[in-house]
């Protein structure tokens, strides 16, 4: 049972965009040391303020990263899904986590424990430029993060999530299956539950959406764009 255990890591990490052009034995040597975590939904990977001594890639499901703000709600920082990673900042810090990491949904992660991961950086330049270019998109989605509250009003945030999330339908129409609760998306986005629904509401109203659970049609993608609200 723990070969076959192991034969499956060896598999899916070979699949994985990050490890692209990785060599075989590198793969096998990564996967000796790599441990699957299987988290029910709702469940805590670790708090903020444990230690970090790897990071963990998402094979299926959803983990929300966030913080408890001063206000005592909890911030998201972060949504990631399927082949996304997230820690490996921390692990070459070699500093506690700043946030928690929760599942949203029943979840499989992967934890690659660091120093394997030295090592590869050492020996192979381009897995050490791929896993910098990760990094580097996290920071600028951050940044821009920091700007979309700073500079854009609470519809336009919202507004902005539906637009870049959406499947084109036919000519100017979209669709949209929310990838998490509304409450969960609201702080994403640095609103209130209650702002979040208003803006929804407001906007079917407008006949510029409609709302059914989590799928959101847009009747009209340009005048979307275009609302001020």
């Amino acid at each position: 049972m723990e070969t076959r255990r192991k034969a499956d890591i060896n598999g899916l990490l070979s699949r994985l965009p990050l490890f692209a052009q990785v060599e075989p034995e590198t793969i096998a040597t990564l996967a000796a040391n790599t441990v699957e975590v299987r988290l029910e939904k709702g469940k805590l990977l670790f708090q903020q303020g444990d230690a970090a001594d790897g990071f963990y890639v998402v094979v299926y499901g959803q983990v929300k990263l966030g913080f408890a703000a001063q206000s005592g709600h909890e911030k998201v920082i972060e949504i990631l899904g399927p082949q996304q990673s997230f820690g490996e900042a921390v692990m070459f810090m070699g500093r506690p986590y700043p946030v928690f990491a929760q599942a949203l949904s029943d979840t499989l992660l992967l934890h690659i424990p660091g120093d394997p991961i030295f090592s590869l950086i050492e020996r192979n330049g381009s897995f050490a430029r791929r896993m910098l270019a990760g990094l580097s998109m996290r920071l600028h989605t951050l940044v821009q993060d920091v700007e979309s509250y700073s500079l854009r009003s609470s519809t336009q945030r919202l507004i902005g999530y539906l637009l870049r999330n959406a499947d084109e339908a036919d000519g100017n129409t979209a669709e949209i299956d929310l990838e998490t609760s509304k409450q969960v998306l609201a702080s994403r986005l640095n609103l209130t539950p209650e702002t979040f629904s208003r803006i929804l509401h407001a906007l079917s109203e407008s006949k510029l959406i409609s709302v059914n659970g989590k799928h959101i049609t847009i009747h009209d993608v340009a005048k979307l764009n275009a609302y001020e609200g």
